[in-house]
């Protein structure tokens, strides 16, 4: 493919887009799944609004920040014990909670009698939840269910379940039968101080000099959890953080290197038409999906390209006439596919 790329859209009304796809689902040899965070955003799993309000009204009244991504870069500058106790809400609520919408299930219906492979920046797991053969998946940038050493002093990571399960019940969460995190009838997320809180210009409200939490049995839901419980590398004993893809020490371990082996292995031996369907992917990291599937594309005469996502489905000229771009929602367009 040229250097230079002219982005355009396939052409064609929606509805015969929708039928350009069916067919040529049905006619695939093989196809390759990208996935980006547009996908679990359909399937509801999105990182403000009501999911925020639910589970970190205490950390925004008391911090100011309004959705989970900009929270955790901000109580990394915290106290561990209150780092900790955002990072296991957010571990919790986008690992091992059920999706809110059946997003995930519909598109495995869709591929699950098809030679596939699923390649994602998503780590959220939501793959394999929803049944996809773990063999068949790449998780590029990691994975909320893993720690590892922040040295890294080795290339190993750790599952984190148990550990962020403590941290929660330690806050005063409970746990509903089906896994689901709840705020307990006794409790609350709203900040309660001994003292007054402290306005200042900027708007963000702050602990004043001298106050602390609340957090009696009825009051608020502690904001910290006990030292015992963060994480500590067994080998060098270094703070553990995140298994998630940010910069030079993030940890590839054995079993990422095997999914790798395995992609690449698929790329390499299958034949006849493939259809590389990429699902909610946008631009913050597009080498890994979406310029390499427009090259796998331009280079195989027999391959599909196909785009979904809402507002940013497109595709390089070209490969236009072999390409298929649907702009709206992902769950409600597999819909219509199934």
């Amino acid at each position: 493919m040229s250097s230079r790329i002219r982005i355009t859209r396939s052409t064609g009304t929606h509805d015969e887009n929708i039928t350009r796809l069916k067919a040529a689902l049905a006619e695939a040899d093989a196809v390759v799944i990208g996935a980006g965070a547009g996908l679990s955003t359909s399937a509801g799993f999105v990182y403000s609004g009501e999911r925020f309000e639910k589970y970190f009204a205490d950390f925004e009244e008391l911090y100011g920040f309004h959705d989970m991504y900009t929270g955790g870069f901000h109580v990394m500058q915290l106290a561990p014990e209150v780092t900790w106790a955002y990072w296991s809400r957010m571990i919790y609520i986008n690992r091992y909670m059920n999706l809110p919408k059946p997003v995930y299930e519909k598109l495995y219906e869709l591929v699950k009698d098809k030679d596939y492979f699923v390649l994602t920046t998503n780590v959220d797991h939501c793959f394999q939840r929803a049944g996809f053969d773990k063999k068949r998946l790449f998780y590029t940038q990691g994975d909320y269910g893993l720690w590892q050493c922040s040295k890294p002093c080795h290339q190993k990571t750790y599952d984190n379940e148990e550990t962020v399960r403590e941290m929660l019940l330690a806050q005063g969460f409970a746990f509903g039968e089906d896994g689901t995190l709840e705020v307990p009838e006794d409790g609350s997320l709203r900040v309660q101080v001994d003292g007054s809180l402290e306005m200042p210009a900027d708007g963000q409200l702050k602990m004043p000099a001298g106050g602390q939490l609340n957090t009696s049995a009825g009051g608020p839901l502690k904001m910290e959890v006990p030292s015992e419980l963060i994480p500590r590398c067994p080998v060098c004993g270094e703070p553990m953080s995140m298994n998630l893809r940010s910069d030079a020490t993030f940890v590839e371990d054995e079993g990422w290197h095997q999914a790798a082996a395995r992609y690449d292995n698929f790329l390499r031996t299958r034949a006849g038409k493939m259809l590389f369907l990429e699902l909610g992917v946008g631009y913050n990291t597009p080498g890994i999906i979406k310029f390499s599937f427009w090259q796998m594309t331009d280079r195989d005469p027999d391959a599909t390209y196909v785009c979904i996502n809402y507002g940013e489905a497109s595709c390089p000229e070209q490969i236009s006439k072999r390409s298929i771009c649907l702009d709206g929602d992902i769950g409600e367009i597999l819909d219509e596919l199934g």
